[in-house]
């Protein structure tokens, strides 16, 4: 494995399994249709997206065909992952902008995107807070991130920690999340929160549900969806 200054790669099972479509219609997809419901507010039309850590392409076109935008921007550190995205794109015909870059400094304008969407990107990430100054500064007033993530007790669990590979001294808990989002200048309220606990975000699996024992009662979150604002003034 190497560490470059900007995230930790993933292992060889990490990157085939994000080109998967477990990964497409059980996480992706779950985490675009929680996300929408939760702001206050209606999207905006045709908005300017950038996906923040789009891999290998496969949240493109779930972002298209949920928000219509007017311009879709695919940024990624990961030459690799760049790749697949392009080859994908292609044979789904669709246009987007890809920009190799690192997610704490962003080739983008300030005030420049409508929506930052960022799904399970910021655990491989070793600046965390100057990404998230990033993704304050590219958009424009009252724009929304979008910000889904795996908490420590997740990426922390014996399951991940066997078949994937993250800055472990970096995780944090899904309110730590909350506060660096805030700290960052951001707001958003409880309502715009959901901390769902699903089958694959479990460091069993979903076993224990599966095997008729229910969902544990008492457990730390493992996700954190949110939907947060830069203030329009």
């Amino acid at each position: 494995m190497t560490t470059s200054n900007a995230y930790v790669p993933e292992t060889r099972f990490g990157f085939w399994f994000l080109g998967t479509r477990i990964w497409r219609d059980h996480v992706l997809t779950i985490a675009i249709d929680d996300l929408r419901r939760l702001p206050d507010a209606p999207f905006p039309a045709a908005p300017v997206i950038a996906d923040v850590g789009c891999g290998q392409g496969n949240s493109l076109s779930l972002l298209q065909a949920a928000f219509a935008p007017s311009r879709l921007i695919g940024i990624e550190f990961d030459g690799h992952s760049l790749d697949i995205a392009r080859t994908l794109l292609a044979r789904e015909g669709l246009h987007v902008e890809l920009k190799q870059t690192d997610c704490a400094a962003i080739d983008l304008p300030d005030a420049s995107v409508d929506m930052v969407f960022c799904h399970q990107t910021v655990h491989h990430l070793l600046r965390q807070e100057e990404a998230m100054r990033e993704f304050y500064r590219i958009l424009k007033p009252g724009g929304r991130l979008l910000f889904a993530e795996s908490t420590r007790a997740y990426i922390h669990s014996w399951i991940i920690r066997l078949l994937f590979r993250h800055p472990m001294h970096v995780q944090r808990t899904a309110d730590e999340y909350k506060a660096m989002i805030r700290d960052a200048g951001f707001v958003f309220e409880a309502k715009n929160v959901s901390e769902p606990y699903l089958w694959w975000s479990r460091s069993d699996l979903g076993a224990f549900e599966w095997f008729g024992f229910g969902v544990p009662k008492e457990r730390e979150e493992t996700l954190v969806n949110l939907v947060a604002t830069k203030p329009a003034a």
